[in-house]
């Protein structure tokens, strides 16, 4: 301990204090393992005792463990008043020990980019000067560290605390472009199961500025609150599961950030995805094909009173008439076309209830099938059977030396055209993770068509050239073949593999890519996005990584080389769409003579909504074939229907445009489009 002393007090006089004080404990006591533990320390006689961030304050803590397994803490100090800032989280992967390691403002070495047992002094990843707010210094401060995984424990040798007159700054965060939520815990730790109470407020001026002094306008009310995730979770910047809760814990509905009502949501990080975009990207592509997928918003975070970062605010996927639009399912529907839909199943890791398919991936691992709707805990026997045999029948057809036929091969039991933009949207991103897990699928009733969906699509972030394994970060190969390229983990379906021997697949495949690379694949289009959406969290990106200072850094798994800045991530980005574009162009299988007519026959893509913001005009283009007249709608945030209007039919790849009543208020809309037999949603907003 006398070590980590000295180490304090030579960085102060670095500094050039004048006031000093240091206050330290040795404790040689337990870090214990997945849990979080407080160690306190008592301060008195702190002279002058007002800490701010001017004249005196709180300069440098210093800490001294062994652990082994560095990634797994989480480290913050925690101020008489209950202020905290964030010193470190998940940094040193499997390396050990924090050794006389301090955390000063003012230094420049990040821990991010240096390597266990980490010693000597670094920038602290959050906002440490917080606690220097003004209150008295003297009382009881905590230095919490919480140990994230099992398995891995250590001591905690001693800590120190110094105040000084070169106290810590922060930069404190006042107001956003973005939507501003807010959540208080209550003191309590966030866990993976089960959700705990917490409030919750969002502040949300529409196409205003948002100031976190504003009332709580959009939502201001009780949340369920856990952690989310897999690998994700063991990432030191956490994604959240939110449950919206009256004062009893029920659940609640609520139309959330231009998105329908609901009561379950995400809060999702994208750590290791530094642009911040991929999930965005994909869902975005894939409700641009014509298919639902979860709509999201980018928000920036304020969690227990401490700023966190910029988040994604994301649907979850739900069975309802917004969201998977299936037949509800009762306990009670256990035979005739009751039985036969609707269900929602995904291709995951066995840790949820499910099955084991019959037919083994192609590189002859298992493949495991969970139950998500209805779930593991509803589900009555007749209706697993149900599904199971459904899925086996599917999968038998497409094993079979017949499989091709159109009329009793694989066909008969899926939804082709759904199958094959559910390739191209995960060939063009090459997501690892695709096919082999988060893959969700649903079928409808029989007297619904009865056949089995792929989708929502779900999980990009390590798509778009953001994994560094599994040949993930090369432009050419398959995503499909990911297990026979990285055997040994979760396992691809065969389907694939099968599907792209049927030249009625592939022929499909080809002519859709080319339809869809003319409107929503095209490079330019794709660019479009990406630098429209920089350009809107360039402000917001920059307190992110002040917060998580990972630019330039390698965080797990992302490829090499690791672009310097956020530019740089968007370049890279947009390098990748090129660079694969170019590729799949050249190799996508099937005969490239292709009659381009809107062949989606249950998705006709919505090419484009504009301009997007409008100010009285708003136009799209819809390839409907044959054409057909369009009932609209036009839905504000408390899912209530503000304008309505019926357009005329169109030729197939018209533009369509309508005038909206000049005294409608500027804001976020939902626009509803609906023909006989299909509906499309896309968020809009409206100028002032």
């Amino acid at each position: 301990m006398k070590k980590l002393l000295i180490s304090g007090l030579a960085l102060l006089t670095l500094a050039g204090s004048l006031q000093a004080q240091t206050f330290t404990d040795t404790l040689n006591q337990t870090i214990n393992d997945y849990a979080t533990t407080d160690y306190t320390l008592s301060v008195s006689g702190l002279s002058p005792s007002t800490i701010d961030t001017t004249g005196f304050g709180l300069e440098t803590v210093c800490i001294d463990l062994t652990h082994t397994w560095n990634a797994d803490l989480e480290i913050y100090i925690i101020a008489p008043d209950g202020t905290s800032g964030m010193l470190v989280a998940g940094q040193g992967g499997s390396d050990d020990n924090y050794t006389n390691t301090c955390f000063n403002v003012f230094v420049t070495n990040t821990i991010t980019q240096s390597f266990a047992p980490f010693t000597g002094t670094f920038k602290p990843m959050g906002q440490m000067g917080r606690v220097n707010n003004g209150q008295n210094g003297n009382g009881t401060w905590t230095l919490r560290i919480t140990d994230t995984y099992p398995a891995d424990d250590g001591v905690l040798l001693g800590w120190s605390i110094t105040f000084g007159n070169n106290p810590a700054t922060y930069i404190p965060f006042v107001s956003s472009n973005l939507p501003i939520v807010v959540i208080n815990t209550n003191n309590q730790p966030i866990g993976d199961e089960p959700k705990i109470m917490a409030d919750m407020g969002v502040i949300w001026n529409g196409t205003a500025r948002n100031y976190l002094a504003d009332p709580f306008n959009h939502y201001n009310g009780k949340i369920g609150i856990e952690l989310r995730g897999a690998s994700s979770q063991g990432m030191p910047k956490k994604s959240y599961g939110l449950e919206l809760w009256d004062v009893n814990g029920n659940d609640i509905d609520s139309a959330m950030l231009g998105m329908p009502k609901e009561s379950d949501w995400i809060l999702s990080a994208s750590y290791a995805d530094k642009s911040l975009l991929n999930n965005a990207l994909a869902y975005q592509l894939a409700r641009d094909m014509g298919w639902y997928a979860p709509r999201t918003q980018h928000v920036e975070l304020v969690l227990n009173g401490e700023y966190v970062g910029t988040y994604v605010f994301t649907e979850k996927i739900k069975r309802d008439n917004d969201r998977v639009d299936i037949a509800k399912l009762q306990v009670t529907d256990i035979s005739g076309d009751e039985l036969t839909g609707g269900y929602i199943i995904k291709v995951d890791r066995p840790n949820s209830p499910g099955w084991v398919s019959n037919y083994p991936a192609s590189s002859g691992g298992q493949v495991f099938l969970q139950y998500v709707y209805p779930d593991g805990n509803d589900i009555v026997p007749q209706q697993q059977a149900y599904i199971e045999s459904y899925v086996d029948s599917f999968e038998t057809a497409l094993n079979s030396p017949g499989f091709a036929n159109p009329v009793t091969g694989y066909a008969r039991y899926i939804d082709v055209n759904s199958f094959v933009d559910y390739f191209i949207l995960n060939e063009y991103s090459k997501n690892v993770d695709g096919y082999r897990l988060s893959t969700f699928l649903y079928k409808k009733k029989d007297s619904d068509g009865g056949k089995l969906f792929i989708g929502p699509a779900w999980d990009y972030d390590l798509a778009w050239l953001n994994a560094d394994y599994c040949d993930a970060f090369l432009v050419n190969g398959w995503a499909y073949n990911t297990s026979l390229v990285c055997p040994g983990g979760e396992e691809v379906p065969f389907w694939w593999a099968r599907l792209v021997q049927d030249t009625a697949f592939t022929n499909k495949v080809q002519c859709r890519w080319q339809e869809l690379r003319q409107t929503i694949l095209s490079q330019q289009s794709l660019y479009n996005y990406c630098d429209s959406m920089a350009l809107y969290l360039n402000e917001s990106q920059q307190r992110n990584f002040l917060v998580w200072p990972i630019l330039g850094s390698y965080v797990w798994p992302n490829p090499s080389p690791i672009p310097a800045d956020y530019a740089g991530e968007i370049t890279e980005l947009k390098s990748w769409i090129q660079q694969r574009g170019i590729w799949l162009d050249n190799n996508l299988p099937g005969n490239p003579n292709c009659i381009l007519t809107g062949m989606n026959e249950n998705a006709a893509p919505l090419a484009g909504v504009f301009p997007n913001p409008f100010t009285q005009t708003l136009g799209f283009t819809l390839g409907l074939t044959p054409a057909e007249p369009l009932q609209i709608q036009l839905v504000n945030t408390l899912g209530q229907t503000v304008y309505t209007t019926t357009l005329s039919p169109q030729v197939s790849g018209s533009q369509y445009a309508f005038t909206v009543p000049a005294e409608l208020s500027g804001g976020i809309y939902l626009l509803h489009i609906s023909s006989e037999n299909k509906t499309w949603t896309q968020q809009v907003v409206k100028g002032q």
